[in-house]
């Protein structure tokens, strides 16, 4: 058997100005992979790159022939633990690189059994949840515009994007509009310890779900403060990007939200979600703004999760790529109807 790979980069332009607490960002580069065998089966995926954790669309590109060499050289995708040791110590950082590659061949392995991959992989299509949708900062009537939208087009859960000086003036306006939907707020790291405390016992009289990410990663003890003295509950993101974090946050949050593009493959989301439950954690999949073509993948661990925060996709203007169906935000992996993660890619490659 043998492997081909391909890789694009395309920029892909955001239905609104999306805004959190570090800056605003308009558009989002996204950098597709191609794994196709020599029966011309092909697996697609997608990395999206955050330049907090270090990447950009150009490490990516940088990144990927090392990479693709280690997918044709192993050349059976079927090898998926040892491709994925193999990347991990080709390349040691970029991530989003890797989980590129990872998806793309979970995607070409489901589809060569002719399989959707949540059916590879065992679970119940049934047992799956509604994800999120994000509101991004902006001033506060346009996130009341945007809380309207979200509402119209039939998302139960929002996700609401805090860390400035009027937190407390936008959960109350978006509460104004949305006063039934589930609804948790992500800091991004903004506030201080004491800040959160008190901030979250304000925010408690709203309802919120939980918090997410109240305070800098690189203040752990900070987050054992605010967790040990919070009002509502706490997830940690940027605190807990790879497996080896896990063990670290267990005894300073309540959640933890794994990210494709921080832990570098779908094989480590899955070690990451059963170490979060053997320390008694509930689990969220999140994701940055992203195109269906490594949304889909992170889709088929819903029936594994609490939480789901898989809206990237949907905060684009235009993507290339289908996925997973998702009426009125519910992850419908029942109602998928082709093998693989279901991405389908528009003939970008061709």
């Amino acid at each position: 058997m043998s492997l081909e790979t391909s890789v694009e980069r395309r920029s892909l332009p955001l239905e609104y100005p999306f805004g959190i607490a570090r800056g605003t960002t308009t558009e989002r580069d996204v950098v597709f992979v191609r794994v196709e065998d020599d029966g011309g089966t092909t697996g697609i995926g997608a990395a999206a790159p955050s330049r907090h954790y270090g990447e950009t669309a150009g490490t990516v590109e940088a990144a990927l022939p090392a990479l693709c060499s280690v997918v044709e050289t192993v050349g059976d995708p079927h090898r998926l633990e040892r491709i994925e040791r193999r990347m991990r110590e080709t390349v040691r950082r970029n991530p989003s690189a890797r989980a590129a590659v990872s998806i793309a061949l979970h995607d070409l392995v489901a589809k060569r059994l002719d399989v959707p991959l949540y059916r590879y992989w065992g679970l119940d299509p049934s047992k799956t949840l509604a994800t999120s949708y994000t509101i991004g900062l902006d001033d506060r009537e346009t996130m009341r515009e945007k809380t309207e939208t979200a509402l119209e087009r039939g998302y139960g859960t929002l996700k609401v994007k805090l860390g400035t000086d009027r937190d407390l003036e936008i959960v109350r306006t978006i509460r104004s509009v949305a006063p039934d939907v589930e609804l948790f707020v992500d800091a991004n790291e903004a506030w201080t310890p004491r800040e959160a405390v008190g901030k979250i016992e304000r925010l408690a009289e709203f309802d919120l779900a939980f918090v997410e990410q109240p305070v800098p990663a690189e203040d752990p003890e900070g987050l054992q403060f605010v967790y040990e003295r919070s009002a509502l509950p706490i997830a940690a993101d940027e605190s807990c990007v790879t497996l080896a974090d896990v063990p670290r946050i267990a005894d300073r949050c309540d959640i933890a939200n794994l990210k494709l593009m921080k832990c570098g493959g779908l094989r480590e989301a899955k070690r990451m979600i059963a170490t979060a439950r053997a320390h008694g954690l509930e689990v969220m999949c999140g994701c940055m703004t992203e195109s269906n073509a490594s949304i889909a993948a992170a889709c088929h661990l819903a029936p594994l999760l609490d939480y789901a925060d898989l809206d990237g996709s949907l905060l684009l203007a235009d993507d290339p790529a289908d996925g997973v169906p998702m009426p009125d935000g519910r992850i419908d992996l029942a109602g998928l109807d082709r093998p693989g993660t279901g991405a389908v890619l528009e003939s970008a490659f061709d």
